[in-house]
């Protein structure tokens, strides 16, 4: 009975050994109920980020103007589904971030809506109207600009925060048109509460871009090298479970509180699996371009700044 008791008590004292030896992250996360955000919270709970000695702690953001900022003061370690563009644009301003991998990839995710009664059926029809985005430097700010662009509209864009955030703004007659992304408020639209027009896909060379990125800390990056790919490791591992396990669309429902059909739905027609693969980045030099042409910096960034920021992979 005491040989029993000894192991027990070896095998309990091993565990708080192990438990204590985890590496704990800050992630800054935007926009909750986005499948490409779902990873660091979702992996975490399924107990996948414990395999490489990670502990993530998760907070939500209103998107890529807060999450940066969260990266750049060091309150996160890590930042979640971080537009591109004003990732450069920072960049090229000196701020100590860098790019690990990517978030979403295309642009079959985001749509823009108004109420029923409207009279816009496009974006061709939003001249002196106001057309929401999330924060400055996001990837919907891009898009917006993008169909000022490609429609030649003078719309007005207005940062709404986040789909929730937006919702009773563009109900309540704030601004003329609201976005969101895959399966968040995707029930306003089925039941016609909201009508859709337009989607980011429209946008011709938003379709080979990854807009959204994984961003980290500098000095997280050169002190924590070895904790820094470990958590790409088990980013790849959850992106995996995320279209392999049969566990994976209900916890994406809860975690976004929707309906599982709607989960399923967004997993089926919105987010491809390659559109989330952590390792992929595309369109990097016509990023750059839009960077300097949607004035979120002056010049291009150099050949040797790219690969200084861009710092993939981490396999």
């Amino acid at each position: 009975m005491r040989a029993i008791h000894v192991a027990i008590a070896l095998a309990l004292s091993f565990a708080t050994q192990i438990a204590h030896a985890q590496d704990v992250l800050k992630l800054a996360v935007g926009q909750r109920g986005a499948m490409e955000t779902s990873l660091g919270p979702l992996g975490e709970e399924a107990g996948i980020f414990r395999k490489y000695g990670l502990k993530l702690e998760s907070f939500y953001t209103q998107g890529t103007g807060e999450t940066q900022q969260a990266v750049i003061s060091g309150s996160a370690d890590i930042g979640i589904g971080v537009g591109v563009l004003g990732v450069m644009g920072a960049f090229s301003k000196g701020a100590p971030l860098r790019i690990i991998g990517a978030a979403m990839s295309g642009g079959r995710d985001q749509f823009w809506f108004v109420k029923p009664v409207s009279p816009i059926k496009s974006m061709r029809d939003t001249a002196g109207k106001t057309v929401a985005y999330s924060t400055a430097g996001s990837s919907t700010n891009t898009a917006v600009l993008g169909f000022r662009d490609l429609y030649k509209v003078d719309l007005k864009p207005v940062a709404t925060g986040s789909p929730p955030n937006t919702f009773p703004q563009l109900m309540s007659g704030q601004i003329d048109v609201g976005w969101s992304g895959g399966a968040i408020l995707y029930d306003k639209v089925l039941d016609g509460t909201v009508r859709v027009i337009a989607r980011t896909s429209e946008i011709p060379w938003l379709n080979n871009q990854t807009p959204r990125v994984l961003i980290v800390n500098l000095a997280t990056l050169e002190k924590r090298r070895d904790v820094i790919m470990r958590f790409m490791a088990g980013m790849r591992e959850t992106w995996d479970w995320l279209y392999t396990s049969p566990d994976a669309m209900p916890a994406f429902a809860r975690w976004g509180e929707f309906p599982l059909s709607i989960a399923m739905k967004a997993r089926e027609e919105t987010y491809l699996r390659e559109d989330l693969d952590p390792d992929r980045i595309v369109g990097l030099d016509s990023l750059n371009e839009d960077a300097v042409k949607f004035k979120y910096m002056n010049a291009p960034l150099t050949k040797e700044q790219m690969s200084t920021l861009v710092s993939m992979p981490f396999k």
